[in-house]
């Protein structure tokens, strides 16, 4: 398996291409701020071909550059419903004007062919399943996307902004839950195996284990205990 990422734009948002081999078809996570440049260069470099884009959430760090990559390869997008309405109206999933010098650099919109994400759907794309977990709670469309163990490779979960080394998503903006984000923790992250790979949309990767042992909000779920207000970590 082939998984190349990067952070982009201003808010180092990390970007994910994954093929099961450099020469094959892939799928792109999450091409948000200023990766379109990104998401070309580890195309040429790993000699892949892109047959969709799968969207975490629909925060403007996570998909202002969907356009222009859907429109350069001609594929579709995968989003939750929940967060369609991100793509065309960034500024109202931010509860403000996000101004317009940066709204200058970006296409805003919907790429030509949108298709909607559903709870615990398979996606096999490029011969790669990926599985979907609907996990409310930063917004009410997020989700991870899971790829099981093969061979050597150990599970893994691409988590969005659900899950961070050390920390969570934010649940300030609009559509965020505290008491949402930890019952996706508990319901999405506490029953995969401690090997589970964690590749989040900010930050270095992590596992399950060493999050299970060490983050305070997923402890705080797996002792059944209540929300509490969650860091400022993503858009």
């Amino acid at each position: 398996m082939l998984i190349a990422g990067f952070p982009a734009g201003a808010w180092g948002t990390n970007c994910y291409l994954v093929a099961p081999a450099a020469g094959e078809e892939c799928v792109i996570i999450d091409p948000g701020h200023q990766a379109a440049d990104g998401v070309a260069e580890a195309i040429a470099k790993h000699r892949l071909k892109p047959v969709a884009v799968v969207l975490t959430h629909g925060h403007l760090d996570h998909v202002a550059s969907v356009v222009p990559v859907c429109g350069a390869h001609d594929v579709p997008a995968w989003i939750h419903p929940d967060d369609r309405y991100m793509m065309s109206d960034p500024e109202k999933a931010l509860g403000r004007s996000i101004g317009m010098p940066l709204l200058g650099e970006l296409t805003i919109g919907e790429p030509d062919d949108v298709k909607e994400l559903t709870d615990g759907a398979a996606l096999d794309l490029v011969g790669l399943e990926l599985t979907v977990s609907h996990a409310p709670g930063h917004t009410k469309g997020s989700v991870t996307f899971g790829l099981p163990e093969a061979a050597d490779i150990p599970p893994i979960l691409f988590s969005g902004d659900l899950l961070f080394a050390g920390s969570i998503g934010r649940t300030d903006l609009p559509g965020g839950d505290s008491a949402e984000i930890l019952d996706s923790l508990a319901r999405v992250c506490l029953p995969l195996d401690d090997s589970t790979v964690v590749l989040s949309g900010h930050g270095p990767q992590t596992t399950i284990g060493r999050e299970r042992a060490t983050n305070p909000y997923l402890r705080q779920v797996a002792a059944g205990q209540g929300a509490q207000p969650a860091p400022r970590r993503g858009m």
